[in-house]
């Protein structure tokens, strides 16, 4: 890829990678990469990141196309990854004046990354760089997605330059928006790079996104195509998916492994008991209920109970891909434990529970196992286990939404007041409409709760 030239005094002189797979081991990249980096041209030259080390060449070789490369007055890195900061020690070896402007966080990453006392000014929000024909502002933006990032806005120019933020893995030519001809396939991995980098930061993306200016023209990330005409959109979508949804009942996850139906039955009386207290469950056998399913339910789950048996002294593989595909970014509050049925030495059990305490779940102090088939005693204990992982579950819930006022039954006419309840049929007074079991019907004809209606 040569370089393009986005606006007057802007170019783009990063580099595609189209064959690339798989990045950084845990994702795929079905229509390849970009390296991005800008030059902002002026009195004063500045380069917005580096590229991946193996493709400094045609990385200097697109700088060069712009400007003599030792004409570079300064080096913003708004993240220091090495897909982003790779280049930066044969950068340096090329213009040696050059001088590196990041965050605090980001100093540090650089110089471990590069083993090299660089030159290395730091900034924090609000600090400014006057290039004589434009001034740049540095916006701070940790856990974007480490905690180095941050923005950088040409307000003169309207373009924001926010590394991985509104990016993706994808090969767009042009690198413009506008011209992607797969916009389907495009949405696809704008979406899936949301999940994969931004996912587990969502409190961060929401700040991010109230950061960003609104008169923003042109969005420049690390990866993929410049936004443009889709900025709103892109921005509509991360709000969305990074917005939690009200949580009015905590839920839990039991999922396991059984090989004789010994471990199951502890799943099913570990999941009664958690209804009993109250959560939202849902069971899966991981060989049953698909992988991808499971790992979406253990990070959604509040509580999470995993049960195996043990198979050569260990527990199977399909528990083990659960397991190891949790992310532990946002497990703070959430609390969990191990179970398992086992004829032999039943070393699955403690396995898993060293693991999940190792995630940083809350945890009790051992996992429950029992000996081939459970007896009565032993559900029973199973499900005092389940509420006491329960128990240590602090993940908070909001108040139910209340569907305050009066109901009126459509049959006769009667009017249930919450400030006056029921008590003659054990509803207290102050019980909300919501409160009221399903159990409970109208004391004066009889029938159900489900007819009644909110009265105007």
């Amino acid at each position: 890829m040569s370089a393009i030239k986005l606006r007057e005094n802007l170019w783009s002189v990063g580099v595609l990678n189209p064959s690339l797979r798989v990045f950084d081991i845990v994702m795929e990249s079905k229509y390849g990469t970009s390296y991005n980096a800008y030059l902002l041209t002026g009195e004063k030259n500045v380069l917005i990141e580096t590229v991946h080390t193996d493709y400094f060449d045609e990385y200097l070789d697109n700088i060069r196309q712009v400007i003599p490369v030792e004409d570079v007055d300064y080096l913003i890195m708004n993240h220091n990854e090495p897909d982003h900061s790779g280049s930066v020690a044969k950068l340096m070896a090329v213009c040696p004046k050059l001088e590196i402007i990041a965050t605090k966080a980001g100093k540090k990453h650089l110089q471990d990354i590069t083993n090299l006392d660089l030159p290395c000014r730091t900034v924090a929000a609000g600090d400014t760089l006057d290039l004589g024909n434009r001034v740049l502002e540095f916006i701070p933006s940790p856990m974007l997605h480490w905690a180095d990032s941050m923005f950088t806005w040409d307000k003169e120019g309207k373009t924001l330059f926010t590394c991985d933020f509104l990016g993706a893995h994808f090969c767009e030519p042009t690198m413009l928006d506008k011209n992607i001809h797969a916009k389907e396939a495009y949405e696809g991995e704008f979406a899936y790079y949301y999940a994969g980098i931004f996912g587990p930061f969502k409190p961060s993306v929401l700040a991010g996104l109230d950061k960003m200016p609104a008169d923003v023209e042109l969005v420049c990330p690390s990866h993929g195509p410049c936004l443009t005409e889709t900025i709103g959109k892109a921005k509509e979508l991360y709000r969305t998916w990074s917005t939690p949804a009200p949580k009015t009942q905590r839920t839990a996850f039991v999922v396991y492994a059984s090989a004789y139906g010994c471990t199951r039955t502890l799943a099913e009386a570990a999941a009664k008991a958690l209804e009993g207290e109250g959560y939202a469950v849902t069971t899966a056998d991981v060989t049953v209920v698909p992988y991808a399913e499971c790992v979406k339910l253990a990070h959604e789950a509040d509580v999470l109970l995993v049960g195996s048996p043990t198979i050569n002294r260990a527990a199977p593989k399909a528990v083990w891909d659960v397991l190891t595909s949790i992310d532990p970014i946002n497990l703070k509050g959430k609390a969990a434990g191990a179970f398992g049925a086992y004829g032999w030495s039943g070393e699955a059990a403690p396995m898993l529970h060293t693991f999940l305490k190792g995630l940083r779940y809350a945890a009790p102090e051992a996992p429950f196992r029992v000996l081939f088939t459970p007896t009565q005693a032993d559900l029973d204990a199973m499900a005092e286990y389940a509420k006491s992982v329960a128990a240590l579950c602090t993940v908070p819930v909001d108040a139910p939404k209340s569907e305050g006022g009066k109901w009126v039954c459509s049959l006769c006419g009667y009017i249930y007041d919450p400030a006056e309840g029921d008590p003659a049929h054990g509803v207290a007074p102050g019980t909300p409409w919501e409160q009221v079991p399903s159990s409970w019907s109208c004391p004066l004809c009889g029938v159900d709760k489900e007819m009644f209606k909110k009265a105007e």
